[in-house]
């Protein structure tokens, strides 16, 4: 995909993290309301326990930090809601626009 330049590669090393953060801290309060829900223990545990096991694959979650992967890291953040559009407004006007491009066709 698209080669950005170098200032949005170090951009999204640096803010990668925060994103990730944040999107664990909204996973472990859909955690919370999960298991403090009505039902048996057992079902909550179980449903916990097939949760977590999808959402560790999320980028929000964990990436495999390579500049070739940058466009898919951020398309996927973006599709999991881990980032908006807005989170972007830091980068370059290509980086941007091929996002908005790409995102808004899904």
């Amino acid at each position: 995909m698209n080669k950005f330049s170098e200032k949005d590669w170090k951009l999204f090393r640096s803010k990668i993290a925060v994103w990730q953060e944040a999107y664990m801290e909204k996973l472990n309060k859909e955690y919370i309301e999960l298991l403090s829900g009505e039902g048996n223990a057992s079902d909550k545990f179980w449903a916990l326990e097939k949760r977590i096991r999808g959402d560790k694959k999320d980028c929000g979650v964990q990436c495999d930090m390579r500049r070739s992967n940058q466009f898919y890291i951020m398309m996927s953040l973006l599709n999991e809601g881990a980032i908006t559009l807005e989170d972007l407004d830091d980068f370059s006007e290509d980086l941007k626009d091929t996002m908005i491009h790409f995102f808004e066709r899904k």
